[in-house]
Protein backbone atom coordinates (compact mmCIF):
# COMPACT_ATOMS: atom_id res chain seq x y z
CA UNK A 1 0.00 0.00 0.00
CA UNK A 2 1.46 3.07 -1.09
CA UNK A 3 3.18 5.98 1.51
CA UNK A 4 0.95 2.77 4.19
CA UNK A 5 2.60 4.58 6.93
CA UNK A 6 2.11 8.44 6.23
CA UNK A 7 -1.09 8.70 4.36
CA UNK A 8 -3.08 10.47 7.10
CA UNK A 9 -0.44 12.78 8.48
CA UNK A 10 0.87 13.88 5.15
CA UNK A 11 -2.94 14.75 4.05
CA UNK A 12 -2.91 16.42 7.21
CA UNK A 13 0.31 18.83 6.92
CA UNK A 14 -0.44 19.55 2.95
CA UNK A 15 -3.78 20.99 3.76
CA UNK A 16 -2.57 23.45 6.36
CA UNK A 17 0.08 24.24 4.23
CA UNK A 18 -2.17 25.13 1.47
CA UNK A 19 -4.71 26.99 4.02
CA UNK A 20 -1.79 28.84 5.62
CA UNK A 21 -2.44 28.25 8.97
CA UNK A 22 -3.05 25.36 11.43
CA UNK A 23 -6.18 24.08 11.59
CA UNK A 24 -7.04 20.59 13.39
CA UNK A 25 -8.70 18.43 11.25
CA UNK A 26 -12.28 17.77 12.54
CA UNK A 27 -14.02 14.56 12.88
CA UNK A 28 -15.40 15.24 9.20
CA UNK A 29 -11.86 15.58 7.87
CA UNK A 30 -10.52 12.47 9.39
CA UNK A 31 -13.60 10.74 8.32
CA UNK A 32 -13.33 11.91 4.69
CA UNK A 33 -9.40 10.88 4.41
CA UNK A 34 -10.41 6.91 5.93
CA UNK A 35 -12.89 7.28 2.93
CA UNK A 36 -10.38 7.55 0.58
CA UNK A 37 -8.31 5.14 2.24
CA UNK A 38 -10.52 2.50 2.23
CA UNK A 39 -11.46 3.51 -1.57
CA UNK A 40 -7.58 3.25 -2.42
CA UNK A 41 -7.34 6.65 -3.51
CA UNK A 42 -3.52 6.87 -3.94
CA UNK A 43 -1.54 9.52 -1.77
CA UNK A 44 -0.55 11.47 -4.73
CA UNK A 45 -3.53 11.94 -6.32
CA UNK A 46 -5.15 13.62 -2.86
CA UNK A 47 -2.35 15.61 -2.37
CA UNK A 48 -2.73 16.34 -5.84
CA UNK A 49 -6.64 17.14 -5.49
CA UNK A 50 -5.82 19.36 -2.56
CA UNK A 51 -3.44 21.73 -5.08
CA UNK A 52 -5.86 22.16 -7.99
CA UNK A 53 -8.53 23.21 -5.33
CA UNK A 54 -6.75 25.52 -3.44
CA UNK A 55 -5.23 26.65 -6.63
CA UNK A 56 -9.04 27.54 -7.59
CA UNK A 57 -9.85 29.20 -4.81
CA UNK A 58 -6.45 31.47 -4.76
CA UNK A 59 -8.00 32.86 -8.59
CA UNK A 60 -11.40 33.49 -6.88
CA UNK A 61 -11.66 37.55 -6.95
CA UNK A 62 -12.88 37.29 -3.75
CA UNK A 63 -12.41 35.19 -0.50
CA UNK A 64 -15.04 35.78 2.07
CA UNK A 65 -14.25 32.69 3.98
CA UNK A 66 -11.17 30.76 4.56
CA UNK A 67 -11.20 26.74 3.65
CA UNK A 68 -11.91 25.21 6.95
CA UNK A 69 -12.78 21.17 5.52
CA UNK A 70 -10.58 18.61 3.38
CA UNK A 71 -14.55 18.54 2.06
CA UNK A 72 -13.82 21.50 0.25
CA UNK A 73 -11.31 19.26 -1.67
CA UNK A 74 -13.32 15.81 -2.31
CA UNK A 75 -14.27 17.03 -5.91
CA UNK A 76 -10.83 18.07 -7.11
CA UNK A 77 -9.14 14.65 -5.33
CA UNK A 78 -11.40 12.22 -7.16
CA UNK A 79 -10.94 14.10 -10.03
CA UNK A 80 -7.00 13.77 -9.13
CA UNK A 81 -7.56 10.19 -9.01
CA UNK A 82 -9.64 9.40 -11.93
CA UNK A 83 -6.90 11.12 -13.63
CA UNK A 84 -4.08 8.60 -12.32
CA UNK A 85 -6.45 6.18 -13.51
CA UNK A 86 -6.23 6.74 -17.05
CA UNK A 87 -2.35 8.04 -17.21
CA UNK A 88 -1.75 4.52 -15.71
CA UNK A 89 -3.24 2.93 -18.30
CA UNK A 90 -0.75 0.85 -20.34
CA UNK A 91 2.11 2.99 -18.67
CA UNK A 92 4.96 1.17 -18.12
CA UNK A 93 5.77 -0.30 -14.53
CA UNK A 94 9.53 0.26 -15.37
CA UNK A 95 10.00 3.02 -12.33
CA UNK A 96 8.93 2.20 -9.12
CA UNK A 97 8.68 4.19 -6.01
CA UNK A 98 10.99 3.50 -3.10
CA UNK A 99 8.87 2.57 -0.21
CA UNK A 100 9.34 4.32 3.68
CA UNK A 101 10.58 1.66 5.85
CA UNK A 102 8.17 2.62 8.16
CA UNK A 103 8.05 1.80 12.00
CA UNK A 104 10.06 -0.92 13.64
CA UNK A 105 8.77 -4.25 15.49
CA UNK A 106 9.49 -2.23 18.72
CA UNK A 107 7.38 0.61 17.79
CA UNK A 108 4.12 -1.24 16.41
CA UNK A 109 4.44 -3.61 20.05
CA UNK A 110 4.24 -0.56 21.43
CA UNK A 111 1.06 1.05 20.02
CA UNK A 112 -0.74 -2.69 20.52
CA UNK A 113 0.34 -2.40 24.05
CA UNK A 114 -0.61 1.04 24.33
CA UNK A 115 -4.19 0.45 22.55
CA UNK A 116 -4.55 -2.58 25.29
CA UNK A 117 -4.17 0.20 28.24
CA UNK A 118 -6.35 2.19 26.56
CA UNK A 119 -9.28 -0.24 25.56
CA UNK A 120 -8.87 -1.54 29.25
CA UNK A 121 -9.50 1.87 30.41
CA UNK A 122 -12.69 2.92 28.27
CA UNK A 123 -15.82 3.89 29.01
CA UNK A 124 -18.18 1.79 27.25
CA UNK A 125 -21.79 1.74 27.33
CA UNK A 126 -23.12 -1.44 28.57
CA UNK A 127 -26.76 -2.54 27.75
CA UNK A 128 -28.51 -6.07 28.54
CA UNK A 129 -27.39 -8.65 25.85
CA UNK A 130 -24.32 -6.99 25.07
CA UNK A 131 -21.01 -7.05 26.92
CA UNK A 132 -18.89 -4.49 25.68
CA UNK A 133 -16.14 -4.52 28.89
CA UNK A 134 -15.91 -7.98 28.31
CA UNK A 135 -15.08 -8.10 24.80
CA UNK A 136 -12.65 -4.73 25.51
CA UNK A 137 -10.92 -6.80 27.80
CA UNK A 138 -10.52 -10.03 25.07
CA UNK A 139 -9.17 -7.74 22.78
CA UNK A 140 -6.93 -5.67 24.91
CA UNK A 141 -5.73 -9.59 25.46
CA UNK A 142 -5.29 -10.04 21.82
CA UNK A 143 -3.53 -6.97 20.79
CA UNK A 144 -1.00 -7.91 23.94
CA UNK A 145 -0.20 -11.19 22.45
CA UNK A 146 0.24 -9.72 19.04
CA UNK A 147 2.66 -7.86 20.94
CA UNK A 148 4.26 -10.22 22.09
CA UNK A 149 4.45 -12.52 19.70
CA UNK A 150 6.51 -9.45 17.55
CA UNK A 151 8.42 -9.01 20.55
CA UNK A 152 9.66 -12.61 20.44
CA UNK A 153 10.44 -12.72 17.09
CA UNK A 154 12.31 -9.73 17.25
CA UNK A 155 11.39 -9.10 13.86
CA UNK A 156 8.77 -6.53 11.50
CA UNK A 157 5.22 -8.99 11.27
CA UNK A 158 3.95 -8.76 7.56
CA UNK A 159 1.85 -5.50 7.43
CA UNK A 160 -0.86 -6.81 5.72
CA UNK A 161 -1.63 -9.15 7.61
CA UNK A 162 -1.61 -7.48 11.20
CA UNK A 163 -3.56 -5.18 9.99
CA UNK A 164 -6.23 -7.31 8.89
CA UNK A 165 -6.25 -8.37 12.16
CA UNK A 166 -6.97 -5.16 13.88
CA UNK A 167 -9.48 -4.47 11.27
CA UNK A 168 -11.41 -7.27 12.30
CA UNK A 169 -11.22 -6.47 16.28
CA UNK A 170 -12.15 -3.15 15.40
CA UNK A 171 -14.90 -4.33 13.35
CA UNK A 172 -16.41 -6.36 15.69
CA UNK A 173 -15.72 -3.82 19.13
CA UNK A 174 -17.92 -1.25 16.79
CA UNK A 175 -20.73 -3.43 16.30
CA UNK A 176 -21.08 -4.08 20.02
CA UNK A 177 -20.83 -0.64 20.56
CA UNK A 178 -23.43 0.30 17.90
CA UNK A 179 -25.85 -2.04 19.54
CA UNK A 180 -25.10 -1.14 23.36
CA UNK A 181 -24.99 2.48 22.61
CA UNK A 182 -28.55 4.05 24.11
CA UNK A 183 -31.05 5.18 20.82
CA UNK A 184 -30.99 8.70 21.36
CA UNK A 185 -27.43 8.95 21.25
CA UNK A 186 -26.80 7.46 18.29
CA UNK A 187 -29.79 9.90 16.76
CA UNK A 188 -27.83 12.47 18.11
CA UNK A 189 -24.50 11.03 16.30
CA UNK A 190 -26.25 10.78 13.21
CA UNK A 191 -28.17 14.00 13.29
CA UNK A 192 -24.34 16.06 14.01
CA UNK A 193 -22.61 13.72 10.86
CA UNK A 194 -25.77 15.07 8.80
CA UNK A 195 -25.31 18.65 10.04
CA UNK A 196 -21.73 18.32 9.12
CA UNK A 197 -21.58 16.91 5.78
CA UNK A 198 -24.62 18.38 4.44
CA UNK A 199 -22.67 21.79 2.96
CA UNK A 200 -20.30 19.31 0.75
CA UNK A 201 -23.15 16.62 -0.68
CA UNK A 202 -23.23 18.41 -3.74
CA UNK A 203 -19.38 17.51 -4.42
CA UNK A 204 -20.21 14.09 -3.83
CA UNK A 205 -21.38 11.42 -5.17
CA UNK A 206 -24.62 9.40 -3.43
CA UNK A 207 -22.08 6.48 -2.48
CA UNK A 208 -19.50 9.08 -1.08
CA UNK A 209 -21.77 10.60 1.39
CA UNK A 210 -23.11 7.44 2.41
CA UNK A 211 -19.38 5.80 3.66
CA UNK A 212 -18.12 9.56 4.91
CA UNK A 213 -21.71 9.31 7.07
CA UNK A 214 -20.98 5.64 8.29
CA UNK A 215 -17.21 6.56 9.00
CA UNK A 216 -18.08 9.67 10.62
CA UNK A 217 -20.75 8.02 12.78
CA UNK A 218 -17.86 5.23 13.92
CA UNK A 219 -15.27 7.51 14.71
CA UNK A 220 -17.62 10.10 17.06
CA UNK A 221 -18.84 6.80 18.76
CA UNK A 222 -15.27 5.94 19.15
CA UNK A 223 -14.02 8.97 20.44
CA UNK A 224 -17.25 9.32 23.18
CA UNK A 225 -16.51 6.25 24.61
CA UNK A 226 -12.02 6.85 24.71
CA UNK A 227 -11.91 3.56 22.48
CA UNK A 228 -8.40 4.03 20.39
CA UNK A 229 -8.36 3.39 16.72
CA UNK A 230 -6.47 0.13 16.06
CA UNK A 231 -4.89 0.52 12.72
CA UNK A 232 -1.43 0.96 11.79
CA UNK A 233 -2.73 4.21 10.36
CA UNK A 234 -3.22 5.52 13.72
CA UNK A 235 0.47 5.16 14.79
CA UNK A 236 1.40 8.57 13.92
Amino acid sequence: MENYFNYFTEIEEHFQRRRGGILLLSTLDWALIETWKSAGVPLEAVLRGVDDAFDKYDQRPTKSKKVNSLAYCSQAVLAAAEDMKEAAVGASSEEKTEREPGFEAAQISDFLRGNAGKLERAKLPERAGFTTAALAREEAASLRDLASAIEQGGKLPRLEDLERRLTVLEEKLFAVLMAATADDDLVNVRAEADRDIAPYRRNMTGAQVEQLHKQYVHKRLLERCGVPRLSLFYMH
